[in-house]
Parts: C-alpha cells; structure tokens; sequence
C-alpha cells in the first residue's frame, strides 16, 4: 500500500471514496476512528463522503485501534473480523456500520 501512515491514509480516502460512490450506496453515516494518538471522521451522505482529522460530534460508529494494527488490516495483512475478535478492533455503536467497514476501506 503507498499511503504507509494513518495521516496518509485518511488524506487520500476521501477521492478514493468519492471516485467509486457505489462503496457508499444508501449510507448516511459518521464514522470516528480512534488510531492510536489520532482521530478522523468519514461522513457518508448521498453518495459522498468527507474525511476530517479530528473528533465527530455524534458518530453511528466508533472504530478504535492501534496504529500498527490498523495500518495492517487497511493493508489487508489483518483480517477485521479476526481483529474484531482478538481485541485488535474495538467497536462502538451500529455494529451494522461496522460491518461494511471493509467494503470501504479496501479502496
């Protein structure tokens, strides 16, 4: 993967997402991911999406997890589910949200 930080991550999910609104379809949603020290928010709506460092007033969803760890499964060396149940992947809120973390964070 080229974007080898979380910061270079974020920063080029928006035009990913926003190049492929099909991974988006029907979503109206705030996501807060907490990786390590760093948060960003993913808003979805209407078929587009906007990245923010920083904190989400009321997230659907809340993603935490070490840098390492999201760094691998954004990489796909880490399989979600397995760090969902490893304790590698903490989740708060619509668990359903969760679940279609995968269809967009393999862009």
């Amino acid at each position: 993967m080229a974007d080898t930080t979380v910061k270079g991550f974020f920063e080029s999910l928006e035009s990913k997402l926003n190049a492929d609104p099909s991974k988006m379809a029907g979503m109206a949603s705030v996501y807060q991911f907490k990786v390590g020290a760093d948060a960003y928010q993913v808003t979805m709506k209407e078929g587009k999406a906007a990245v923010a460092a920083g904190e989400a007033s009321s997230p659907n969803c809340t993603v935490t997890m070490a840098e390492n760890d999201f760094l691998d499964m954004v990489a796909g060396r880490l399989n979600g589910q397995m760090a969902f149940m490893t304790g590698k992947l903490k989740v708060a809120g619509d668990m359903g949200l969760a679940l279609k973390l995968g269809s967009f964070l393999k862009v």
